[in-house]
């Protein structure tokens, strides 16, 4: 066992078994280095990357490798979903010096943490032009001890260039009406009309975009923004990407068309997919919508929630095909012959047309991903769900690929705001309760006495690492949900709390622009700050989001002016690069919009105080917040001095400091919260 057999992350506890030597990220390693006049190796992944794993199998578990590594190196390993600050500052040189970046990320450093020579996956032999991790651990080495002042000016030059990126994003005014428009063209050039998404291969799931598009057409009336929505959505939910079978999405597809996907489920992309389909559903009614989103809220309920009432933070793409082999996808593709062992000849025969499985395969040794193929043909509803079950109970006999349990604050308020939101919609109270139950846990376990956050858990256990940005600004994010869905204040109060931290410890007073970590954390070579979107939204555009919903919740002044000034990026960056600022881009809807702010007065148990709750969590105006409880109530401020209307429940709808008539009805309400009335 080596020093990684007490971390909390099941990526480092994976390698505690290895003959490597290694440390976890830690000032010690770096006094080791210094002291025995070694450089770094810096190697970082995460628990259900493919590639972590065949790097491990092939040089960090082979013991000649190790002992190279042990005799010359401080080996570091790094779980980049537990330290995603350390992630982002190393990922932003290999990008910067070898044009792309990815996992397994491997990166050489000197005892001050400065870096000197990249790379990604490295091969055990030499292969397809690239150097054997031996000859690179040789060749660093080799210039480690004889080209040392060589190694320290490329090291200096490196993090000086890093040092010298200030971010510059345009002036501060928050985008508008131009800028919106210009993104919404930006991305109509990048759209594949013919297959849904954007650009080609690998496509990952749009989940930003596609709220931007919901929100520009729900503010607009854009019909093309809609139907670039609807249509990408439908591709992902009918392709390979979405799980036919149990629900949920993988992590990206490997082709254009959605087929092969990379079969790794993420926590964060189900919870965003799963608002995006209850929010398409809201604004379309599109059946398809609803199905995926409720089939991909139980599958975060039934396969990812915790037993403490977290939710873990992914599903690996390997498992044991069977024969002992750990094979990507084994336990999501199926064979014709498969398929006849499970339901017999007729039903198999029936379920390879309704799925696409051939007996040339779509994937890997003449298997199939399963899909929903456009087809003309009319199959039998009833002969479907029974074949449907029983293919989903003999899968649940495959071996079941491995589960990342570490729980991620922002990933559980990803997932506490989609839960939340879908139950209220699908009239499914089990959905809430499950996203109370982590909301719960956050604050039991992840907030300490001062509401600062841990960034991770695991078995009950706190992490020892600080939360970042996006930590403060998902989980505040998914307490408003809860606080528009379940009316109670005290979300909305450790909201605040967190903002509060956002503004304090995040934010560059002179400027607005937000950091990724606490002015007073670890300190490392250059203090990350990226407010582009990638498989998540930023922490600066999500700080932005739940700013300005707060904001809108309170009349909290410093919280609107920090969200205004948070947008100036977007203002920037909006018509140039879209699809990297989907959530900035939605937020500024938002803000274009209001956003708007909903009371509804009425006692809980009143069929018309019901009536109107609903209509106000249905309406598509965007970002707007919702406010519920008696007349009497004094937990949520948007309720002060509202009453009830000839003793009728009643809501109020208000923004820019203007107030609507209330009104008793729903359906007046519906059309005030349509998102196009001026």
């Amino acid at each position: 066992m080596n020093r990684l057999a007490h971390e909390t992350s099941p990526y480092l506890l994976q390698h505690a078994d290895n003959p490597v030597d290694w440390w976890p990220w830690s000032a010690e390693a770096f006094d080791e280095a210094r002291r025995s006049n070694r450089p770094v190796l810096l190697s970082v992944g995460y628990s259900s990357c493919h590639w972590c794993h065949v790097m491990a199998h092939e040089s960090f578990e082979d013991d000649a490798t190790a002992a190279y590594l042990n005799d010359h190196f401080v080996s570091v390993k790094v779980d980049r979903e537990e330290r995603p600050d350390v992630d982002a500052v190393y990922m932003e040189a290999v990008q910067a010096a070898t044009g792309q970046g990815g996992w397994p990320m491997t990166v050489f450093l000197t005892p001050d943490a400065e870096p000197f020579y990249f790379g990604t996956y490295f091969p055990p032999e030499p292969r397809h032009g690239m150097a054997s991790f031996r000859q690179v651990l040789e060749g660093v080495s080799g210039a480690w001890t004889d080209r040392r002042d060589e190694v320290a000016e490329v090291a200096g030059k490196i993090t000086r260039d890093l040092a010298e990126r200030e971010l510059t994003f345009g002036d501060s005014a928050v985008p508008g009406e131009e800028e919106l428009a210009g993104a919404l063209l930006g991305l109509t050039r990048d759209y594949d009309a013919a297959r849904g998404g954007f650009g080609g291969a690998p496509k990952f799931p749009p989940s930003m975009v596609i709220e931007f598009l919901l929100r520009h057409h729900a503010r607009t009336g854009s019909e093309g923004a809609l139907q670039m929505a609807v249509d990408t959505c439908e591709r992902m939910a009918r392709g390979g990407l979405y799980d036919q079978l149990g629900g949920g999405f993988a992590r990206y597809s490997v082709d254009r068309e959605w087929v092969i996907p990379h079969f790794e489920k993420m926590l964060y992309d189900n919870a965003l997919l799963c608002r995006v389909y209850a929010h398409l559903w809201r604004s379309t009614g599109s059946e398809l919508a609803r199905r995926v989103a409720l089939e991909t809220a139980d599958f975060l309920v039934r396969e990812l929630r915790t037993t403490e009432g977290g939710f873990a933070s992914a599903l690996d793409a390997d498992s044991d095909d069977g024969t002992g082999r750990h094979v990507e996808g084994a336990y999501y593709v199926w064979t014709p012959e498969q398929l006849r062992e499970v339901l017999g000849d007729a039903d198999a025969e029936l379920a390879a047309r309704y799925y696409g499985v051939t007996e040339e395969g779509t994937f890997e040794e003449g298997a199939s991903v399963l899909q929903l193929p456009q087809r003309d043909e009319v199959f039998d509803a009833g002969k479907l769900a029974s074949v449907r079950e029983r293919l989903f109970a003999a899968r649940a006999g495959r071996p079941a690929p491995g589960r990342d349990d570490k729980v991620v604050a922002a990933w559980n308020g990803l997932a506490v705001a989609a839960l939340a939101e879908t139950g209220a919609y699908f009239d499914r109270p089990d959905l809430v309760e499950a996203a109370i139950g982590a909301a719960d846990l956050l604050v039991r376990l992840h907030m300490d006495d001062r509401a600062r956050l841990v960034r991770t858990s695991k078995d009950g256990r706190a992490g020892a690492h600080a939360g970042v940005l996006e930590d403060y600004a998902d989980v505040a994010e998914g307490f408003l949900a809860l606080t528009s869905v379940t009316g109670e204040g005290v979300w909305l109060e450790f909201a605040g709390f967190l903002l509060d931290h956002v503004l304090a410890q995040f934010t560059d007073d002179e400027s607005g622009a937000l950091y990724d970590t606490a002015a007073d954390a670890e300190r490392l070579i250059r203090r990350p700050q990226d407010p582009t979107d990638n498989a998540t939204p930023s922490g600066w555009s999500a700080a932005a989001g739940a700013l300005l919903s707060y904001a809108a919740q309170t009349g909290a002044e410093p919280h609107r002016t920090a969200a205004e000034r948070a947008l100036g990026v977007v203002k920037a960056l909006g018509p140039r690069a879209p699809r990297f600022i989907g959530w900035g881009l939605a937020v500024a809807e938002a803000l274009l919009d209001g956003p708007r702010e909903v009371a509804v007065v009425g006692e809980g148990n009143d069929p018309a105080t019901t009536a109107l709750r609903r209509a106000a969590l249905l309406g598509t105006a965007p970002g707007a917040v919702v406010a519920v409880g008696t007349p009497e109530s004094d937990e949520l401020p948007l309720l002060s001095g509202r009453s009830l209307v000839d003793g009728k429940p009643a809501a109020y709808v208000c923004r820019n400091f203007a107030c609507d008539v209330p009104t008793t009805d729903p359906d007046r309400l519906r059309t005030a919260l349509n998102g196009r009335n001026a």
